[in-house]
């Protein structure tokens, strides 16, 4: 009986709490989609002359001065584009889509701070809206980056194989792809800047999203038949999964978003980690961090709950009750106040959630996640309720009201003209920052599609376990001589070339192979310094007179490197 009045009370203020956002969503829904379009070059009316494709952050040029186009923000606002597209929601967007893919294969060829295409330049965070390299001073490098625009240009992909475009793909899409993915191969082992540019360390966002892009990034290397590039994206996205694990803090029940910066690291980073590398096949997966696992509800908990004292439009907002939530508790940002595209990340992650457990047709609750689900019923007990159980009915109920709950803050603080800035005062919820933030445009365009149950199609996650072994040590930059031999019997006119899956070796580049010395013939050898500590691996290609190329048959060899000194290998070419 007292489960029955309970549901009574929770499905009242739900139907109250819903309306409200149900004519919020009508109402903004145009105005964020058309605040992103407005905010892309050449001829977004707030674009200020940004180049073709380009994404400027926000019109704003002063205080602050955000009038310039992030790696970042604009891969995870055009995902959200292309799947609009691809999902066939919106197919006028196509023209945006081939622009973005032209303005960021230029980008990638701009030497910068952060050096050229194969000496780190791909981990450049911003660039002026003219698409040239900004030479200040800057949080760099920011190595998330090349795996969200990997993650959004696979998405698009996908779609072109669907239809049987795979000449468009292989010549077009996949150099700018498979530049990105052999970066985040090469490097998503050493420290970084945290997508706030403030800490450099080890991100769980940036980690995450690593993890992705090299899962689905081998699938899609396999799709097209670039075989020698999956296998070395399957090998290392392995050691990525490992490290995600590090991150979590089992103590405090929370995911730990940054290694450096002396804060406890209760993080949105986590949040929008868990929203953006969410795979509606994985379940509630706690390896990889999904959005109705049990770590990530824990951490959800732990993160909205640091902000309640925090904020003074809090006040009275307790337990089980939507608050506003920003980056971090220690934030001095501006004053520290709560972002919109946060509180909108917060909505999401449970939204997700329930789409999930709708797709399972169970929920369950472990010693873990039991706080989270406390707050809406505080004797629930752990175990797995099936959908049809009423208590199914009173948590979901209940965990869809506290969604709803985030995205009416963000409408409360919303102008009535729809425009969305980048942060709202935690003292009267004005506005604050940056206006017309194009990034909370498109937070809350998929907070709403989260909410409406549209969901992006699966990345791999699937089933994914942590290997028993495998390599987590932060690369420091250092590097050891190997030298490379291998028998091989030629014509004349025919050499050996090695490459393999680093910079030193040419990232698998049939064109710039490193061409071998046959002094000792039928020996073929080459001294090559590599990064130290690295799990490499490598090939030898047979080129004639003409150029045409002959691979060794698979697998790739492979070497994990010491971490000082020198080694040598010895094949035979297979």
């Amino acid at each position: 009986m007292r489960l029955l009045k309970l549901l009574s009370a929770i499905t009242l203020i739900a139907v109250s709490t819903q309306q409200n956002v149900d004519s919020y969503i009508q109402f903004e829904m145009p105005i964020a989609k058309a605040g992103i379009l407005a905010n892309i070059g050449p001829h977004g009316s707030k674009s200020s002359g940004a180049a073709a494709g380009l994404v400027i952050a926000s019109p704003s040029a002063t205080n602050p001065d955000y009038l310039f186009t992030w790696t970042r923000d604009s891969s995870l606002v055009f995902k959200a584009l292309i799947d609009q597209y691809v999902s066939g929601q919106d197919t006028t967007l196509l023209g945006q889509i081939n622009n973005f893919i032209t303005a960021e294969a230029n980008l990638q060829q701009v030497t910068n701070p952060s050096g050229s295409i194969t000496t780190g330049g791909l981990a450049e965070p911003k660039f002026n809206i003219d698409g040239s390299a900004f030479t200040g001073p800057w949080g760099r490098p920011q190595r998330d980056g090349p795996a969200l625009r990997a993650t959004a240009m696979i998405t698009f992909g996908n779609f072109l194989l669907s239809q049987n475009n795979k000449t468009f793909v292989t010549q077009s899409l996949w150099p700018i792809i498979q530049n990105d993915l052999n970066y985040v191969q090469n490097n998503w082992n050493q420290s970084t800047f945290d997508l706030w540019e403030e800490l450099d360390s080890s991100s769980f966002f940036t980690t995450a999203v690593q993890h992705r892009s090299l899962r689905e990034g081998a699938a899609f290397a396999t799709a097209i038949g670039q075989t020698s590039a999956a296998s070395g994206y399957t090998s290392q996205a392995a050691n990525v999964l490992c490290f995600l694990q590090s991150y979590w803090n089992p103590s405090g029940s929370y995911i730990t978003s940054n290694t450096g910066g002396g804060r406890v690291g209760i993080d949105a980073n986590s949040v929008l980690a868990s929203i953006h590398t969410y795979d509606a096949e994985a379940g509630c997966d706690a390896t990889t961090f999904q959005p109705c696992s049990d770590k990530a509800l824990a951490n959800h908990l732990v993160y909205v709950d640091s902000f309640r004292g925090i904020y003074d439009i809090n006040s009275g907002l307790g337990p089980g009750t939507a608050a506003a939530t920003g980056r971090y508790p220690e934030d001095v940002y501006f004053n520290g106040n709560p972002w919109y595209l946060a509180t909108f990340a917060a909505a999401e992650q449970l939204y997700l959630s329930l789409h999930t457990w709708a797709v399972v047709g169970s929920l369950q609750v472990t010693t873990l996640s039991r706080p989270f689900f406390a707050q809406f019923i505080p004797s629930i007990a752990t175990g797995t309720y099936a959908s049809s159980s009423s208590t199914f009915t009173s948590l979901t109920t209940a965990i869809k009201t506290y969604a709803d709950g985030f995205v009416a803050l963000n409408a409360k603080f919303t102008p009535s003209d729809g425009g969305i800035a980048e942060q709202f005062s935690k003292s009267n919820g004005s506005p604050v920052s940056a206006v017309d933030l194009t990034w909370s445009y498109a937070s809350a365009v998929t907070a709403f599609q989260a909410r409406g149950g549209i969901v992006s199609d699966s990345w791999g996650a699937k089933g994914l376990s942590v290997p028993g072994s495998c390599s987590t040590a932060v690369s420091n930059g250092a590097t050891v001589a190997v030298t490379f031999t291998v028998e091989a019997t030629t014509v004349f006119g025919e050499n050996i070339f090695l490459t393999g899956s680093v910079p030193a070796l040419q990232n698998w580049n049939t064109d710039t192979a490193l061409i071998m010395s046959p002094a000792n013939y039928p020996i073929w050898s080459i001294t090559v310094n590599v990064p130290a500590a690295a799990a490499i691996e490598y090939k030898f290609i047979r080129k004639d007179g003409g150029g045409a190329v002959t691979w060794e048959a698979d697998p790739n060899n492979s070497l994990n490197t010491p971490a000082n000194g020198a080694t040598a290998t010895r094949d035979t070419f297979r």
